[in-house]
């Protein structure tokens, strides 16, 4: 069974440090999310799981077969063009170029690109059609774990909700698992099957939130009520400091 077990974790940059005795194990075909404030550790918890970052303490084991990263700016390549940005990690692995075009094209329009974007730069590009490409990217090899960092936070709610099928529509087809870090707390309950709290200085889970209702069937309603709930949980309030927020 393909798995990502990490196991007591912690992480200093110079003498301060970033995390602390990091425990969780994602499991495959899950979705697993990991939210906090700003400044607790999220993006580096990401990038060491993802291999971008050395594990100094405590152990990460990745037995997926394979993985690709969406970062929250597209980071496309400017040099080329959308067909071409998609295609990059199809060529890297040795897929031949007729057939990594072919499937760039299929999961462009998969995406909603249209044919006359095909060839434009990412300079002619709006902020929304570069996540587009950078979503098709990662996904366009199938991989068995997906990293996200934070890839919804600057898209319109049109998009998002564009974006959360597609992740989800993979995530049933493929059995893909998905690690993604996220300042909402409605977008984890929408995707998730599980959500870690993640307290700052230093970064430590605090908290897990378990959803077992299918994501298929999680409505609006649905998230409206347990986002209502989940704001009245004293480790969400304590976290976020959503107590000096109150109105006097």
């Amino acid at each position: 069974m393909e798995k990502l077990e990490v196991k007591h974790l912690t992480h200093h940059f110079g003498f301060t440090e970033i995390l602390h005795d990091i425990n969780f194990t994602l499991k495959k075909g899950e979705v697993l999310s990991i939210v906090g404030p700003s400044g607790g550790g999220k993006t580096t918890l990401l990038h060491l799981c993802a291999g971008l970052l050395d594990v100094e303490e405590g152990s990460i084991y990745n037995s997926f077969q394979s993985s690709a990263f969406a970062f929250q700016e597209g980071r496309l390549l400017p040099w080329k063009n959308v067909i071409d940005n998609i295609a990059v990690g199809l060529l890297a692995r040795g897929d031949k170029k007729s057939e990594a075009l072919q499937k760039s094209e299929e999961i462009a329009l998969k995406f909603g690109l249209e044919e006359d974007d095909f060839e434009k730069f990412p300079k002619d590009l709006s902020g929304g059609m570069k996540q587009r490409v950078n979503f098709a990217r990662a996904l366009v090899t199938k991989p068995s774990l997906l990293f996200l960092d934070e890839p919804f936070s600057a898209l319109d709610i049109g998009l998002k909700r564009e974006l959360y099928t597609h992740l989800l529509e993979s995530c049933k087809e493929d059995n893909m698992s998905i690690l993604f870090i996220t300042h909402d707390l409605m977008e984890g309950i929408r995707l998730s099957d599980e959500i870690l709290l993640l307290e700052a200085d230093p970064g430590h889970i605090v908290k897990t939130f378990t959803y077992d209702t299918p994501k298929d069937k999680r409505d609006d309603t649905f998230v409206y009520e347990e986002s209502a709930k989940i704001l009245q949980d004293k480790e969400i309030i304590q976290t976020f400091e959503l107590n000096t927020l109150e109105l006097k």
